[in-house]
Parts: C-alpha cells; structure tokens; sequence
C-alpha cells in the first residue's frame, strides 16, 4: 500500500528514545536497577526477558502510566519524565486489545481523535484510512466481539496510530493469540512499523518473536540491562551466560579451564573440553579463575559435531525431527545431555542408542562457572 502524506510525515519524524538511570521499586522489589536504554529514531526495539525482569514497568514509564523512582526519561533530548500519559506522543498496544466493547471498529479506531475534538467526519477518515492499512478496510461497522483476537489486535493497533506518534509502544501484543496468527500479525505489524517509519518499542518473553521482529534486540535481568545487540550478535556472540541460555537452545558441556598466561595457552584462556582444547572467548567468570577450574562450555546445538563411532563413549538418546534437521539428545559418559542439530539426511542412521563421537569446531567458546 502506498503511503498517504500524513504517514509520510509520520516516516521523516522518528523519535530518539532515552532512559537514562530509571530506578523503580515496589516495596522490597525492585523492578528497575539503573536501567540505561537508547531507541534509535525509526528502529524497532525489543525488549526481552523472564517475568518479572522490570520489561513492562520500563515500557510503562515511557507512556507514563509509571513514575520512577529516580532517573530521566528523554524523546529527542527534551525530558519527559514528569509529562502526564496524555501529553506523551505515544501510541501504546496492549497484550488485552482494551477494545471498547459498544464501539465498532471506526469508531475504537477514531475514539483518541474524538478526545481531541477532531471533526467527526474527518476522524472517520482518518480511522477508515488505518483500518484499510492493516487489512481491515471491510471490518469497519463491526463491533469487537464481532471479530477475531488477531483482528482485534489490528484495531488496537490502527488505535495507536491514529494520532501519528512519534513512538509506538507494543507490550506483548501477540501472547493472547494462537500461534499461525501470531506469526501472520508479526510480520504485518513489522511491515506497518518500516512502512511509517516509526520508533517502537515492542516488550516480548518470546525469544523467535524477539529476533524476527526487531532491529536490535535488549536482554533484561532483573531490573538490568544484560546485552542490546543485533539478533544475530545476540545469537551468534552472547555477552553472558545467562543471554547465551535465554535466547536459543544452549547446552552445557564440563570442561577445564586454563587461564591466560597458563603452560600452553599462548597468553590466553582456554578450555579442555571434548578432548581438545579451545580458546575462551571474552573474559572467564571469576569464580573459574584458578588453573584446572571446572567449568561448563555453552555450545549451539548447530556447533556440535556428531559422528557415529562403534567405541564412541556418547549415546543418542533421542531424535526430533524438524525438517531439514534433526535434533539429537546426546548423553556422554557423566550423563551429561547434549543437544546436536544435523542435516536430516546425515542423522538418518543416528537413531536412540547409537554410539557416537562428540566434537566441536576449532573457534573459542564461552564458558560459566560450573553448575551442580
């Protein structure tokens, strides 16, 4: 769809979004701990974390439905920490659509330019205009129970829109939708955000929903920020243990650490594990920093090397397929389980009790202290 001028001017307005130091706390919890964020003008931004990591009270603030109890919160510099939720330029989804049920679909959509006293017939406009940009040109006389949850959620959407703000904040939208829907509706609601351009800030605890949708993707942990990167370098570079087994399937192998300066080591930290030794890649936990430490390795599933192996001291346990790959659960010696992930057609004779060979590939490896 071709966008109309007032979305072209919604495009060119992208907002820089700031937090800076928030702090808040409920009592004895704290929910923020010194979070600092930066959403760049146009990108989209996911937040991702387990319940209870301080995601929602973050987005929450930024609309002002919260107040911290320290901190700034900044939209193209000007500080907006104490402007009322009204007077943000900020459109904001729901996880419930918060759909007013004896208004039709024009209607919830024109409901914030009703509030602004905007003419009747040009809010009606407006709303057929966004209703026809997420795909509900013809759904306009319904009332919400009257539609799906994924078109609810498309009016909520159109909702948000309808004041053109210059942040759109999406707080789990798609958790109350049913899998096929929810993957149709995010990538509508990518397009929607490249085609107007606008800076968002979407709040998942789905790790596929978080690295499909988003330009950059923020791993919390308790009221911290534990990496913002790209979802490749999230996936492929984890700055932490706990980002390398939050997001993707991560398995833990015991290995030995030797530290820098260590016989053998060339100056750096490495790990004995699977038989041969790797480099560590970034810096070994403290509690590992003692020479011959153990330590567990986090290895991809996609890294392990599997070859079938008579006297091989693994054992399959169990295979999935997943289309062009299986995914073995491995069992080594100590009882260690290993997730493998192979081309189907080399997994074809790996079945339960196979015994196998474990490697991995010569590159360095992130390690963690070792768990019971």
């Amino acid at each position: 769809m071709t966008l109309t001028a007032p979305e072209k001017t919604a495009a060119t307005a992208a907002a820089t979004v700031e937090l800076r130091s928030l702090r808040r706390s409920f009592g004895a919890t704290t929910a923020l701990d010194g979070l600092d964020l930066t959403v760049r003008p146009g990108e989209l931004l996911a937040l991702l974390g387990p319940s209870g990591c301080g995601k929602t009270t973050a987005l929450r603030m930024l609309a002002g439905f919260e107040t911290p109890d320290s901190g700034e919160i900044l939209v193209d510099g000007k500080d907006i920490t104490g402007v009322p939720a009204h007077r943000r330029d900020a459109g904001m989804v729901f996880q419930s659509y918060s759909l007013f049920p004896h208004l039709d679909a024009v209607d919830n959509v024109a409901f914030g330019l009703r509030m602004r006293k905007v003419r009747t017939a040009e809010r009606r406009a407006r709303a057929a205009e966004l209703l026809d940009l997420v795909g509900l040109a013809d759904k306009g006389g319904r009332f919400p129970h009257q539609l799906s949850g994924g078109q609810q959620q498309r009016v909520a959407l159109a909702r948000a829109l309808a004041l053109r703000p210059r942040v759109l904040l999406l707080d789990e939208p798609l958790s109350a939708l049913d899998a096929k829907v929810r993957l149709t509706l995010r990538e509508e609601i990518r397009r929607l955000q490249q085609e107007l351009g606008i800076t968002t800030l979407f709040i998942t605890h789905d790790q596929e929903e978080a690295l499909s949708m988003a330009d950059r993707v923020a791993v919390m942990r308790a009221g911290r920020l534990e990496q913002i990167a790209t979802p490749a370098e999230l996936y492929a570079r984890p700055a932490t243990a706990f980002v390398a087994e939050f997001v993707g399937t991560m398995s833990r192998i015991p290995g030995r650490l030797r530290p820098a300066g260590a016989s053998g080591t060339s100056g750096a930290a490495s790990v004995e594990v699977l038989g041969r030794r790797l480099l560590v890649d970034g810096t070994p936990p403290e509690a590992a920093g003692t020479a011959d430490a153990e330590v567990d390795v986090l290895v991809r599933p996609e890294s392990v090397q599997v070859a079938a192996d008579d006297a091989g001291p693994a054992r399959v346990l169990a295979t999935s397929f997943l289309g062009a790959t299986v995914r073995l659960t491995v069992a080594l010696p100590d009882g260690t389980r290993v997730k493998a992930d192979l081309p189907a057609h080399e997994a074809a004779a790996l079945t339960a009790g196979a015994a196998v060979r474990l490697s991995l590939p010569d590159r360095p490896v992130l390690v963690a202290p070792r768990t019971a």
